[in-house]
């Protein structure tokens, strides 16, 4: 691809890497970086990538090794590696597997930290300046081993990871109470003996989370919307045959869950219980909301809900939607690292920077197949990107003039102007099941009094919403405007087009969901349209940029066009 002087990145020694993004090599390189470094800038030359500790040690925990990454850096870099960033590498990915936690030998209320060499725990000691670890109780017991309080399991892995030495947890899971089920007759396939007929991937997925010799059990399956991350959770499930709560990001999300339970697996009804706003029922599986688990009574108070996680003898717990998993839970999690966890997303991206708990607390990234693989392979649809620029009127340009930086925003992001936008994409669609997401209820309010169309936000109960979601996915329905709430797991496998009108500022995550709605295979080309209606020359185009990082990493491209209102057209 690149002889000497003509690789398409520049690696620089503060750990970030410049693609250039008119290169030929662009695309495999692209690839290659997505492996083991996060991208934190997209315009339109040059991407900017940063290699981080986390992104070496997911990419250690996916197998690959510190001289892997160094000569997929060599083969890539124009001018070469910057001196001491190879050393850099080879020590961050080092430490990955360096520590290890075992039971302990005679003590069923310790754990055992295991070193790879003797000076790795003097290290320690002198990295722990504000005695945290001392804190959690580890104390040195020989030359390469420490012992610690199994009950602080979890905050001691947490720990760790922050001080920059993550730690392989072989310290063995409960069992759980047993649970007998299978797949339904109707969905068997016999012709590998394996049960359900599982796609390679997501059976991959489950052999990765399991590990090797079935000695997994924790860990983070990345996968996009509609590529049927819910049945690799039922087959992790149907694996262990062990009571499992499953916690999801909402109401709608939680009756698809126990749906798919239902319809696929021998559960009866009264073996799957709902535990959320409406129902408060506790069974053998149980899926539960985050929001319910962080209810408190008053600020500060108690959060009531939390014994939940010890309710039953539960032998797997699923987060879906991991990226969401609310701060408040993770002190939960950290307390409960003997019981099997298996993290479901989309993006590892979280907008409060808390990746490493969720590397630490849950797992590492166990298996992650890029989007466009699936596209390829028919599993997913394939999404035109298209960013509208939407002009402002002179009435909103001289209040956006002299208006606050958040107000501006603010001021963009309901430019009323892109109720036009939305109307002549719409118009352009015509066969097409269309979705419009927004973030603003006045915005939204207004999209749906112009184009006619019913609204959902946080506010419409769940049986109207459920009733809308179905008359859209029966074609009765052929355009439906949406608040946030339907940003995270809604089932809606027809829609073909989505337009964003707004959104939380530079959320990566949140604009990944949204094209997510219209992932799911398409009959005919298994083709779907995603427009994002940006205002021009406002600050909304710089949060924009930031918002389909996540997606551009993943192969995604923006076309670009202009409404000229003077026509009403989007050219």
């Amino acid at each position: 691809m690149n002889g000497a002087g003509t690789g398409p990145c520049i690696v620089r020694n503060d750990r970030t890497i410049l693609l250039e993004c008119g290169h030929s090599g662009y695309e495999e390189a692209r690839e290659m970086l997505s492996e083991f470094a996060e991208l934190v800038k997209s315009p339109p030359a040059y991407h900017t990538y940063r290699i981080t500790p986390l992104s070496l040690w997911n990419a250690a925990a996916g197998g690959q090794a510190a001289s892997e990454v160094i000569g997929r850096l060599r083969k890539l870099s124009r001018w070469g590696i910057p001196s001491g960033l190879e050393d850099e590498i080879e020590l961050l990915m080092s430490r990955y597997g360096s520590l290890q936690l075992h039971t302990h030998e005679s003590d069923p209320q310790l754990v055992t930290l295991s070193a790879g060499h003797a000076g790795l725990l003097d290290e320690l000691e002198e990295q722990d300046a504000g005695q945290q670890l001392k804190q959690l109780g580890l104390f040195r017991s020989g030359e390469r081993q420490s012992d610690c309080p199994k009950v602080n399991r979890g905050l001691l892995k947490q720990e760790l990871t922050r001080l920059g030495y993550p730690v392989l947890d072989y310290a063995g899971y409960r069992d759980g109470q047993e649970l007998r089920l299978t797949w339904r007759e109707s969905l068997r396939e016999d012709t590998e003996g394996s049960g359900f007929g599982l796609r390679d991937y997501q059976r991959e997925a489950v052999r990765q989370f399991q590990g090797i010799g079935g000695q997994g059990g924790s860990g983070v399956v990345v996968l996009p919307c509609g590529a049927g991350k819910t049945v690799v959770g039922l087959a992790v499930l149907e694996q262990l045959q062990c009571e499992t709560l499953i916690l999801t990001s909402s109401t709608t999300s939680v009756e698809q869950w126990r749906e798919e339970l239902l319809k696929r697996t021998t559960l009866s009804a009264e073996e799957v219980g709902e535990y959320s706003g409406e129902n408060r029922e506790v069974r053998p599986v149980t899926v539960a909301t985050y929001q319910i688990l962080t209810h408190r009574r008053s600020k500060g108070g108690p959060f009531v809900h939390m014994n939940l996680f010890n309710e039953r003898n539960w032998g797997l717990i699923i987060y879906d939607e991991v990226h969401l998993l609310p701060a408040p839970v993770f002190r939960a999690t950290a307390d409960i690292q003997a019981t099997r966890r298996l993290g479901l997303t989309a993006t590892l991206v979280r907008e409060d920077g808390r990746e490493g708990d969720v590397f630490s607390l849950i797992g590492p990234r166990c298996y992650d197949l890029p989007w466009k693989v699936l596209e390829k392979q028919g599993w997913i649809a394939a999404v035109d990107c298209i960013e509208v620029i939407v002009p402002m009127n002179e009435m909103l340009r001289q209040q956006y003039m002299y208006a606050g930086a958040k107000e501006q925003f603010r001021l963009a992001a309901g430019n009323q102007a892109k109720a036009l936008a939305a109307s002549q994409i719409a118009a352009a669609h015509p066969a097409a099941a269309i979705l419009v997401i927004g973030q603003y209820l006045d915005q939204l309010e207004q999209m749906a009094e112009q184009l006619e169309a019913p609204l959902i936000t946080g506010k419409t109960s769940q049986k109207e919403r459920s009733a809308l979601y179905a008359a859209f996915n029966e074609g009765k329905l052929p355009l439906l405007i949406v608040s946030k709430v339907a940003n995270f797991a809604v089932n809606l496998p027809d829609a073909t087009v989505a337009i964003e009108v707004s959104g939380a500022f530079g959320s990566r995550q949140e604009e990944a969901q949204r094209l997510g709605r219209i992932l799911r295979p398409k009959p005919g080309d298994n083709k779907a349209y995603f427009y994002t209606l940006v205002t021009g020359d406002s600050r909304e185009q710089d949060f924009a940029l930031r918002r389909r990082m996540f997606l551009t990493e993943q192969g995604y491209e923006y076309g670009v066009r202009l409404l000229d209102p003077a026509e009403g057209a989007v050219l």
